[in-house]
């Protein structure tokens, strides 16, 4: 999940080649740049030796806490306890303990690219790629523990869409208009192998919907479950294949760019500056993933009655308004990067979130209903899959050259609104057994 603390990294003292050039800092007894204290640029933040974690748990909650404005939105969540209690009210529960966990989710966030600062960027790319959809993964254990396959199936894949289509729309539009540039480049290879691995994930959803459509099981009700078990521990294995290439290729890039100049991202990377220390990380990590299942058991059980109360279609609150506000932290991070231009870091929240959450939350969610005895399986259903096949495609077609540009953003927002429409009038045939 992409957090706002790339905005406070900092170069370290040992890069004093730039100020040099420029005529800042002042020489020492051995003619080198003095350093400038660091206090200097952070607003008195850390006015502590480098690399010192003796901060303080007062200090940490801080940083923690009061950093992010979003954070005023956390006594919503447990707003919607105390109302859950009081008067059942479905109709504000739903949204109080949706707008509670917002924060949190970003928050978990910026835990994890504290603990990566120390792990190093290897370890750390895999703490990311394990906790970037974590909020997804706590509501979905949650919605499976209570027997609420739908809501599982269609809020994973609102995710997707509205990560694939409306979150790369944004960026790809704002990118375009603030940029002044006509078009925007980025890795055309992560770009088409991320693709691909959406369309595997398509493939393991196709299969299992087509042998219950066409009613040409062996074995009938059980053959489609079977298979989706089946094929869900091949894309937890290809997904895991997938992380070590990646993992592996950061490396050989970090290698190759020792002695050189690398891009702006990997300048980020090596001269942060952590926050807080290692085990306080730690610590806000479990802090944090408790209090969003918290939050996350009032919201998947208030879903129905919201959808009563507010009298719309449970599949709409499921595949639109969950994945949106969820992920509103990460969605406008997403969109400010490629405003930056700094596009790559924006495709990879948006394909890359889309890529993890199809090639391993989905899998992922069906194993674990399998280990609770729940028979949650890859069948989407007719109108969730096809929905997903044409989303991928279009995706896939207008990333193939390697650009961006605005109309190509206003496309990708536009496809979101009509799929956004068609599940508003969505009536899902298996609602009775959400």
């Amino acid at each position: 999940m992409a957090t706002d603390s790339a905005d406070s990294r900092l170069l370290l003292p040992g890069r004093q080649n730039s100020q040099q050039a420029d005529g800042a800092g002042e020489l020492d007894d051995d003619n080198h740049v003095a350093p400038e204290p660091l206090s200097d640029n952070i607003g008195g933040s850390f006015q502590r030796e480098l690399g010192s974690t003796d901060w303080g748990v007062f200090s940490s909650m801080k940083i923690v806490l009061l950093k992010s404005k979003l954070n005023l939105l956390i006594p919503c969540g447990f707003l919607a306890i105390l109302i859950s209690y009081i008067s059942q009210n479905k109709g504000w529960v739903f949204p109080l303990s949706l707008l509670g966990i917002i924060p949190l989710a970003e928050r978990l966030g910026f835990a994890t690219e504290q603990l990566g600062l120390y792990t190093g960027r290897t370890a750390g790319g895999l703490l990311n790629a394990t906790f970037e959809n974590a909020t997804e993964l706590v509501i979905s254990i949650h919605a499976l523990r209570n027997g609420k396959l739908r809501v599982v199936q269609q809020s994973l894949l609102g995710s997707i869409l509205s990560n694939t289509l409306l979150v790369l729309g944004c960026a790809f539009f704002g990118g375009g208009l603030s940029c002044g540039k006509t078009e925007q480049a980025f890795r055309k290879e992560d770009a088409v192998l991320n693709s691909g691995l959406l369309l595997m994930a398509v493939m393991g959803l196709v299969s299992p919907a087509m042998l219950y459509y066409t009613h040409t099981e062996v074995n009938l009700g059980q053959s489609e479950l079977a298979l989706s078990r089946f094929s869900s521990c091949i894309m937890l294995v290809a997904y895991a294949a997938f992380i070590y290439f990646e993992l592996s290729n950061s490396r050989r890039r970090d290698e190759g760019n020792e002695g050189g100049g690398g891009d702006q991202g990997d300048d980020d990377y090596e001269y942060a500056f952590p926050e807080i220390s290692k085990w306080e990380a730690i610590a806000w990590l479990a802090i944090f993933t408790a209090w969003i299942s918290v939050f996350s058991d009032f919201l998947v059980d208030a879903i129905e009655g919201a959808a009563k109360a507010w009298k719309i279609p449970v599949a709409f609150i499921s595949t639109v308004l969950l994945p949106i506000v969820g992920n509103a932290a990460e969605h406008a991070s997403a969109v400010m990067y490629a405003m930056k231009d700094r596009l790559d870091i924006s495709l990879g929240v948006a394909i890359g979130s889309s890529t993890q959450i199809s090639m391993f939350v989905i899998p992922f969610s069906v194993v674990v209903g399998w280990m609770m005895g729940q028979p949650m399986d890859l069948n989407f259903h007719l109108f969730e899959t096809a929905s997903l096949l044409i989303t991928v495609l279009v995706v896939a077609f207008l990333l193939q050259d390697g650009t961006s540009n605005c109309f190509k953003g206003l496309m990708l927002i536009l496809c979101y609104l009509i799929v956004a429409a068609s599940f508003y009038v969505y009536a899902d045939p298996n609602i009775d057994g959400v």
